[in-house]
């Protein structure tokens, strides 16, 4: 029987969804934690797939190991728990070509690509939905670019490799990205204050009119 999972790395704990899938196999289920948690110790930080290999009459089972979807990866590279949630408005990152190489390279196996060279423009769409610069551009030039044939020579050597003094300038090409579109968000915000009170001083609840008419003056008794 195969199980698959969706683990923090080296950081599998005991939990409901775990004990339902395991716990009417009866197998042992902080043997399985610790073994997984030994396996996967190296993605520390990351989500890793594990798939649990369980022969439910012998009580054995065998742990395998893939490597970290994509997105996991990139978000690795930038040192970001979680893609942007306003894409075009907020970037997460930025990186270089060769990052972009090196994500593609550990997940050639499983990109489907015919070649490295797409492999690399598959990750880099990945980027464009994460909200991650690439070469201080939008990741979706890149994946012009990358068609068009500007980053062949890194790609066909499979350069990996990031200078220092190229991530130093990436760095600081974002810390001013990341100023700018932080101010701006303020900005929105404030607008979105400014008008949401505006509405609200706009709304005049109007006092219900009572009727107040007079009663009408007795006529003076005649004498």
């Amino acid at each position: 029987m195969i199980i698959k999972l969706l683990i923090e790395g080296g950081e599998m704990k005991p939990g409901p969804a775990l004990s339902q899938k395991l716990g009417p196999l009866g197998m042992n289920i902080n043997q399985i934690i610790s073994k997984v948690n030994e396996a996967t110790e190296s993605f520390k930080g990351l989500k890793v797939p594990v798939e649990l290999n369980v022969d439910p009459s012998t009580k054995t089972f065998e742990v395998e190991v893939f490597s970290p979807p994509v997105s996991e990866l990139l978000k690795k590279e930038v040192g970001a728990q979680k893609g942007s949630g306003l894409q075009g408005k907020s970037q997460i990152g930025n990186i270089s070509i060769e990052q972009v190489i090196s994500v593609a390279k550990t997940k050639m196996p499983n990109l489907l690509c015919k070649t490295l060279k797409a492999g690399v423009k598959s990750v880099a769409g990945t980027c464009v939905s994460l909200g991650i610069l690439v070469e201080n551009k939008a990741a979706s030039e890149i994946g012009t670019e990358i068609d068009e044939g500007i980053y062949d020579k890194e790609i066909k050597s499979e350069s990996t490799v990031t200078s220092e003094e190229k991530k130093a300038k990436l760095k600081e090409y974002f810390n001013q990205v990341k100023a700018a579109q932080e101010a701006k968000l303020k900005v929105e915000a404030a607008a979105k204050e400014a008008e949401a009170a505006e509405a609200a001083a706009a709304v005049t609840v109007k006092p219900k009119e009572e009727a107040t008419a007079a009663p009408a003056k007795a006529a003076p008794a005649k004498k």
